[in-house]
């Protein structure tokens, strides 16, 4: 499983208000959230991304609430992964809940510029910066963790576990 795409880049402390306002929280709906993904702190964001592009940030990336919006609505919106130098607990443990990958490593994350095309390969960690040629070693997911995530989140790894 990897990823490929182009880097949209931030910095410390992306809240989970800015990834998806407050605002737009009285649905549940995945297409909606992704709608409003990032608008806050991007209003181009939206509708610059494509399917399979990451978000790179810096320290205590996805702090604030604990609600899954955030991770649902960069999943939805098309992001294939997020690299930050660190992320807040919960919403670490949100994003593998529904199947977004992220990876913490603090090197990536300085070395990545916003538009650099970059690639993760999820089974060994390598993050590479296609566009500099410079590579990062993230630790890489444990298999069951990797299953999760390919088996689109935990609902869907538990329902294929129990139904074996």
């Amino acid at each position: 499983m990897n990823a490929r795409g182009k880097a949209f880049r931030y910095g410390d402390n992306v809240d989970t208000d800015v990834i998806i306002p407050a605002r737009y929280l009285n649905t549940s709906v995945a297409a909606e959230l992704a709608a409003h993904c990032m608008e806050d702190i991007d209003p181009q964001f939206i509708k610059q991304v494509k399917p399979g592009d990451l978000i790179v940030a810096d320290k205590n990336f996805g702090c604030g609430s604990s609600r899954e919006h955030a991770p649902l609505a960069i999943k939805t919106a098309g992001v294939s992964c997020v690299i930050a130098a660190s992320f807040a607990r919960i919403f670490y443990r949100n994003s593998i809940n529904i199947g977004l990958p992220i990876l913490e490593c603090p090197e990536a994350a300085k070395g990545i510029s916003s538009q650099d095309m970059v690639e993760v390969d999820f089974s060994t960690g390598v993050i590479s910066n296609i566009t500099t040629g410079k590579q990062w070693q993230a630790e890489p997911f444990p298999a069951f963790i990797q299953k999760m995530i390919s088996s689109n989140g935990l609902i869907d790894y538990l329902r294929a576990e129990v139904l074996k």
